[in-house]
């Protein structure tokens, strides 16, 4: 049988220089340490063979790793990127399943208490989410759902009587639907809101930064720098974001933003345009209504998309006066029904 010779091998001075670095760096890999050392070997001319025995690798290891840097230099010798074994589930059936955990099983007609890891995968085949799916896989998805929103339960006592009707109004334009028409292509919806004391900080000493042998060094002391409002505007179907900062928040910051929004194609030429807001008192009622009309014809407001509780006392918005007010302990705790966790372990 013909003799293979070995790859000829004859780094330049600078990955030769490199090559040794690696070879005798105590912070290197072991494993690059080793290819480092063969193809340093096979640099003096060294076989196979001899480079084999006086670095403890087997011969096609040298073979290999000599053959690599011949073809492709220094970035041979690392390790090629790997496939992985291709995914089970796909991203659909973990967010199915993350959905049932966050649903309490008498929901959906099961008779438990709580959730537990091996009846969601059981639930989880049942319902034809997945052929088959183990009690630990369920179990590492939702340990790794950053946010675990089946662990929490909100509540909240509705005092508007009227909620229903702005809600199922709110809910329709988000469903493109007004008043039981779908909205036209000139017609947008638009979800503004005003978030106030956006502070500046700044640290009153400088971030040092790493140094040999030294890690970042940060002070947790900083200075306030000054509070602005930050207004935004979304177009719900659009996925378009329209945002400006103003000294305090009021009448005339709101409409400034309505101006910014309204003055862009295509909400100036457009049919209508929703505006829909909370009830801030910048934008609330009949007045702010007008106002907003009588600035921009085609500009149509609506009912505030969520709904504030407020008591006697309260800054934010006028006190809700009631015949009956709920007593303190109705309004700090949960209903009677709210026992535990949705989800157990």
């Amino acid at each position: 049988m013909p003799v293979v010779l070995a790859r000829p091998i004859a780094p330049t001075a600078a990955e030769r220089k490199r090559l040794k670095k690696m070879a005798y760096g105590h912070k290197t890999e072991y494993r690059l340490r080793l290819r480092a050392q063969v193809v340093l070997h096979a640099a003096r001319g060294r076989s196979n063979a001899r480079v084999a025995r006086e670095t403890g690798l087997h011969l096609d290891t040298v073979r290999t790793w000599r053959g690599r840097f011949a073809e492709q230099g220094l970035p041979g010798l690392s390790d090629r990127k790997r496939l992985g074994r291709p995914r089970a589930f796909t991203a659909l059936q973990t967010s199915h399943v993350t959905a049932l955990a966050c649903r309490l099983p008498a929901e959906t007609g099961v008779p438990l208490s709580r959730w537990s890891a091996p009846e969601l995968a059981r639930e989880t085949m049942e319902r034809g989410i997945a052929t088959f799916v183990s009690a630990s896989t369920v179990r590492l998805w939702l340990a790794q759902d950053a946010i675990k929103p089946w662990q929490h339960r909100s509540w909240i006592f509705i005092t508007d009587p009227d909620f229903r009707a702005k809600a199922e109004r709110i809910l329709d334009l988000y469903a493109r639907t007004f008043d039981g028409e779908p909205l036209g292509a000139d017609q947008y919806v638009i979800s503004a809101d005003e978030k106030t004391s956006i502070q500046a900080r700044c640290r009153c000493h400088p971030t040092l930064a790493p140094g040999q042998a030294r890690a970042m060094r940060v002070n947790h002391t900083y200075g306030r720098g000054g509070a602005l409002a930050y207004l935004a505007a979304y177009d719900v179907h659009r996925a378009k974001v329209f945002g400006r900062t103003e000294p305090r928040t009021g009448i005339d910051p709101f409409m400034n933003l309505v101006a910014q929004v309204m003055s862009t194609e295509p909400y100036a030429s457009a049919k209508r345009v929703f505006w829909i807001v909370d009830n801030g008192s910048s934008h609330r009622g009949r007045k702010a209504a007008d106002r907003l009309a009588a600035a921009f014809p085609n500009a149509g407001g609506s009912p505030p998309p969520t709904w504030t509780i407020c008591w006697p006392g309260s800054t934010s918005t006028p006190p809700i006066t009631r015949k009956n007010p709920p007593s303190p302990q109705q309004r700090d705790q949960p209903p009677k029904d709210f026992r535990s966790r949705p989800l157990s372990w």
